[in-house]
């Protein structure tokens, strides 16, 4: 698991759109706020990605974005994106390589079986792309505004 202070690992993965995108295309420029969600349209990251989207200008304000991942394909994200009007990247990690490299890729049992899945956690990084928060196991009610909070205590 990563913890504050380590560099976040650096990836590349596609978007809703299938662009793709970097990690270290913010470095220097931009705090990136990564967060990892269990899946496209359900009710709890639904409404965490709604959150985000609500307070995408709060955080531009701070020189950050947002960008959500789960092992959802691009096609998936942008009916997810459409749908709900959603202002936050969200980045297809199909194989589940960057969830396993942050640590949020975990096996979990239900109902006798077992099966990986992502465990819903955020990443505050910065400029530099070092990590300053590592939020493992969070609930996505209210944590948009607990991020924001974070970010405006960071200098």
């Amino acid at each position: 698991m990563l913890q504050a202070g380590q560099v976040a690992p650096d990836f590349a993965l596609p978007d809703a759109d299938m662009e793709m995108l970097q990690l270290s295309d913010f470095k220097k420029k931009k705090r990136v706020v990564l967060y990892f969600y269990p899946k496209d349209d359900t009710p709890g990251c639904t409404l965490e990605a709604i959150d985000f989207s609500d307070m995408e200008d709060d955080f531009a304000a701070r020189d950050t974005v947002v960008l959500g991942v789960s092992r959802d394909d691009c096609i998936s994200h942008a009916a997810f994106r459409d749908k709900h009007g959603l202002a936050v990247r969200l980045l297809a990690d199909s194989e589940g390589e960057v969830a396993a490299l942050y640590g949020v890729l975990q096996e979990r049992e239900k109902e006798g079986v077992k099966r990986l899945g992502i465990v819903r956690s955020t990443f505050i990084i910065d400029k530099q792309g070092v990590v300053c928060h590592a939020l493992y196991g969070v609930n996505a009610k209210g944590h948009a505004a607990e991020v924001l909070k974070l970010i405006k205590e960071l200098r």
